[in-house]
């Protein structure tokens, strides 16, 4: 009996999973036989709306190649869409993509957002729309903000999808000319426009490209939306002409503003904001908060870089980041009014003050290289700008600056890196430190104390010397690890990589005596070591040469105290220099 139970109850669910398989719908802009319910091509839809009606929820409508001009639904409210998915979890989806596939809105013929408006399309709950253009859509003012929104796409919620599309020449008369909500997947956004949020708003981005899109007053690109790996090019508004919200691993490239020309109001990681540009202040970001971002060559009347309203309860804030060849024709080339927490500011320029950076009290600079930046007055900074442990010139006195050129691996080449010997490796200070990882995404500390500037030194030999180095209670911050510690004549690093002893005049690196043995003939070198390290001996006839020294042996395993080698070779009156190393 139980047998036969479990196999009727297997039978009933395979059953009962090919009863609810969704039918397909089709849509063909040329089929001569349309029949309700458009089952397959040769009764395919004609216009995609019919075929909307007729499907059930979780349906699949696939449509062919075409510009569907005709139709119109309203979703929500009297506002019209030319498609509306108004069904939930449907799924209408291109057959030839988005360049043959054309869904057509329409702006009124007098005033664009005027009675004759049509939406391209409007998307239930998780509706998905896959692969079209959406092209010439827009809204008319109902005084509603929320309906009114979206002139190309308007999404009931988050979970309704809009994945392959091209979304243009759209516009709306609230916000979001091109979109609405939703969650959007390898789209380009372009030329549309809205009072706010030209682009999109309230939306997250994936892969997408938001380009030449106009907002009237905040967001030309996106508005209070998230945006992962995307890309705002050529968009602008009167507030942020590239995006507002969060953006993670975008590019803010050439976007302009009267205030905020790439970033504006948002959070800014990962990200590049380069070439934007601000009529009055914030040329890459304004009132924003950046985490290891490139900001560069962007300009503005004042914070070419970056610029925070004075003691605004929300500062512009930048964290392990480059600011670098920014430019402002008044002051504050790379930052005005911003605090900057472990930033490399270099190669800024303002034509008044503060090349580098300037603003208020409530203005800070920590663990900051701010070098190499041009202005008629104060060069690197001005006016009152606070900064602690920087690396700058001149410094600001009693606050741990530093004054000596930090040392990069290649700036011509953009490479901020520090050398090992730079002075502002372990030179900040840990109380200032903001974020677990740099600029790269290496840990921040190395060392035990913090370096100066966006990139932290990673060297694995560095690593070693310093815990070396703090297990003979000795300082770890350059210049102070090359110290002679203990006046031997040889420095903090010549005595790790020797093995002896920092704090003993007595153990060092040192030929101790040559002495001439018959048995066998040579001469006998003997030197101070230790045991854990090899050495290489050398000698020379004359110093005068251009190469004077050759190896004698190399890989002699040293000895505790002192190592011997007798050198067999050296077996005629010389004369003879020796020289050891350790390998």
């Amino acid at each position: 009996m139980k047998t036969s139970w479990l196999s009727f109850a297997v039978g009933c669910m395979v059953y009962l999973a090919f009863s609810t398989q969704a039918v397909t719908h089709y849509v063909d802009l040329n089929c001569t036989n349309p029949v309700s319910p458009y089952t397959n091509w040769i009764t395919a839809a004609t216009s995609i709306q019919d075929a909307v009606d007729a499907a059930p929820p979780h349906a699949l409508i696939l449509v062919t190649n075409g510009v569907y001009t005709a139709g119109g639904r309203a979703m929500t409210g009297d506002l019209t869409n030319r498609v509306a998915l108004n069904k939930p979890m449907l799924t209408l989806q291109s057959i030839g993509g988005p360049n043959v596939t054309i869904i057509q809105g329409q702006w009124d013929p007098v005033s664009t957002n005027g009675p004759g408006a049509v939406r391209c399309v409007g998307l239930a709950f998780s509706a998905i729309l896959d692969g079209f253009t959406l092209r010439g859509g827009a809204t008319r003012d109902t005084g509603d903000y929320d309906l009114c929104s979206g002139g190309g796409v308007w999404c009931a919620d988050s979970n309704s999808i809009v994945t392959n599309c091209i979304i243009i020449k759209n516009a709306a008369a609230a916000t979001g000319g091109g979109a609405y909500r939703g969650q959007f997947i390898n789209c380009v956004i372009a030329t549309n426009r809205a009072g706010d949020g030209g682009g999109n708003c309230g939306s997250v981005l994936n892969n997408c490209s938001l380009v030449g899109n106009w907002a009237y007053h905040a967001g030309g690109g996106m508005l209070d939306s998230v945006a992962t790996n995307c890309v705002f090019f050529l968009n602008s508004a009167g507030e942020g002409g590239g995006a507002s919200g969060a953006l993670f691993n975008c590019t803010v490239i050439s976007n302009t503003a009267s205030i905020g020309g790439g970033v504006w109001s948002g959070t800014a990681v990962n990200c590049l904001i380069s070439g934007n540009s601000a009529m009055d202040a914030g040329g890459g970001a304004y009132w924003s908060t950046l985490f290891n971002c490139t900001v560069t060559n962007n300009s503005a009347a004042y914070g070419g870089g970056i610029y925070s309203m004075y003691n605004h309860s929300y500062l512009t804030t930048a964290h392990n980041c480059l600011v670098i060849s920014n430019a402002a024709s008044s002051s504050g080339g790379g930052a005005y009014n911003a605090n900057l927490n472990n930033c490399t500011v270099v190669g800024n320029s303002a034509q008044s003050s503060g090349g580098g950076v300037t603003g208020s009290i409530s203005a800070h600079c920590n663990n900051c290289i701010i070098y190499y930046n041009t202005a008629p007055s104060g060069s690197n900074w001005s006016w009152v700008t606070y900064h602690v442990n920087c690396c700058t010139t001149p410094a600001q006195v009693g606050v741990g600056d530093i004054t000596n050129e930090p040392s990069f691996v290649n700036p011509a080449a953009c490479d901020f890196h520090l050398l090992s010997n730079s002075p502002c490796i372990n030179s900040g200070n840990n109380a200032y430190v903001t974020t677990a990882t740099d600029l790269e995404g290496d840990p921040r500390i190395v060392g035990g104390t913090v370096d100066i500037g966006a990139y932290e030194c990673q060297s694995p030999a560095l690593l070693a010397y310093y815990a070396w180095l703090q297990s003979y209670g000795l300082p770890t911050s350059t210049p102070e690890i090359y110290n002679d510690s203990d006046n031997d004549g040889m420095n903090n690093w010549k005595e790790w990589m020797a093995g002896t002893d920092p704090t003993s005049a007595l153990s060092l690196l040192e030929m101790l005596s040559l002495a001439s043995t018959n048995s066998p003939s040579g001469i006998v070198v003997t030197w101070q070591s230790v045991t854990n390290r090899t050495y290489i001996l050398q000698r020379s006839g004359n110093l005068s040469a251009q190469w004077p020294f050759s190896t004698v042996q190399s890989n002699i395993a040293g000895k505790a105290g002192t190592t011997t080698y007798t050198d067999t070779s050296a077996n005629d009156s010389g004369p003879y220099f020796y020289r050891v190393g350790v390998q």
